[in-house]
């Protein structure tokens, strides 16, 4: 961890951004393959294979919770006080990473499947909770935050491509019909994850003990239980807050179905090789600069318009995929890239302008609080939408498999 800086330089804005390799590209991955090698090389049934999303995300939504108040705490401990209470999580959750080469192995039963994918969302979840408070911590201001976001946002871009991109040309060479370029995808994003929240770990700082108000526990486990109920249930009572995780859980989740369903999709219905799937998602890498022009249209016209901009090109273009379904053009391939890449500038959009607005709410939150409750905050928003992915996710498989 590094000591605190008056001005966030571009290296210290990229080193924190870096995390977000993993936040978009490990999930991507899941969403758009954790299915499809499930029943195709796991040998596991739709339902199996939706029961273990939906139960390790559920599972993992409750953990988060826990998560956030832990890190909002963790100056009370005398390891929290010595690392922070935030970059602890990211050091022992560096080399944890390995713990995402094991989701794609072959040959095992539904409980292995289960466990290594439950133990990796809660392994993630330990790493952006914390991680996803930095900005709110690093600096107060607007600009430097935006500075510190938009970096993020280029770089789970960056994440997202990475993520369709090497699976599409190791499954194009390896063989679309083997599971082998899977794991091996798996081992080598294990080890970049790994080093980028390494990276993050030494380029970032946070409020030190001094500066935080550390409230002694005596209230028991049961009292302790009931307030942190009452501290999440309070989120709800900024009315900000309130909006900007309705349009997130919306948001997010939408998007979340759709890469979960795209390989089944235009596989089964268009007619395409998982690779060919790949790389469609792979045009995800418009999203680096998309981001950069968001970054500046918010700015300019603001979070609401920008929003329009983003749902207005997805839903035009998921409305293109089914005209292509029904009417099997002969030049499907070009005209599906294309569909993909506009669908893309949406989803960019979609995903820049909630992260960009985030980092604010906890100031709302500390003018009528007077404490910072950044990890509270995130751990609410983790909740939510891992909860609302996993009833989504059940509901898919359980009606139309």
């Amino acid at each position: 961890m590094r000591q605190r800086q008056e001005k966030i330089s571009l290296p210290t804005a990229i080193g924190f951004g870096l995390t977000d390799i993993m936040g978009g590209g490990a999930f991507t991955v899941i969403g758009a393959f954790m299915l499809f090698f499930y029943t195709t090389f796991a040998g596991l049934s739709a339902v199996q294979a939706a029961s273990i999303i939906g139960i390790a995300r559920i599972v993992d939504a409750f953990s988060s919770l826990v998560i956030g108040s832990l890190t909002d705490n963790f100056y009370k401990t005398k390891i929290g006080r010595k690392v922070g209470r935030r970059h602890f999580f990211l050091l022992i959750g560096s080399p944890l990473m390995l713990v995402y080469a094991l989701l794609w192995v072959t040959g095992m039963g539904y409980w292995y499947y289960l466990f290594t994918y439950l133990a990796f969302e809660i392994i993630a979840a330990s790493v952006l909770i914390p991680w996803e408070t930095l900005p709110s911590e690093m600096t107060e201001s607007f600009v430097e935050r935006t500075k510190l976001s938009t970096a993020r946002m280029v770089i789970s871009a960056l994440g997202t491509f990475l993520a369709t991109f090497i699976p599409g040309r190791l499954i194009a060479y390896m063989g679309d019909d083997k599971a082998y370029p899977y794991f091996v995808n798996g081992l080598i994003l294990a080890v970049v994850f790994a080093i980028c929240i390494f990276i993050s770990y030494k380029t970032t700082w946070e409020r030190t003990p001094d500066e935080v108000v550390i409230e002694e526990n005596s209230l028991g486990i049961w009292g302790t239980i009931k307030k942190e109920v009452k501290d999440y249930l309070s989120t709800l009572k900024i009315r900000g807050f309130r909006k900007h995780l309705a349009i997130y859980l919306l948001s997010f989740t939408g998007k979340d179905v759709h890469n979960t369903i795209f390989v089944f999709f235009t596989v089964y219905c268009l007619n395409i090789s998982s690779a060919t799937a790949a790389n469609l998602l792979s045009l995800s890498i418009i999203g680096i600069l998309i981001t950069l022009v968001a970054g500046f249209l918010i700015v300019k016209i603001g979070p609401s318009r920008l929003l329009q901009i983003g749902y207005t090109l997805m839903l035009l273009m998921l409305g293109a995929y089914y005209i292509v379904y029904l009417e099997q053009p002969t030049n499907s391939i070009f005209i599906l890239y294309v569909i993909a890449l506009i669908y893309q500038v949406g989803r960019a959009i979609l995903e820049c302008t909630p992260r960009n607005v985030f980092p604010f709410i906890p100031d709302l939150d500390e003018i009528v609080t007077q404490k910072r409750r950044e990890g509270i905050y995130a751990a609410v928003m983790t909740f939510t939408r891992k909860s609302t992915v996993a009833i989504a996710t059940f509901f898919y498989w359980f009606n139309f498999r």
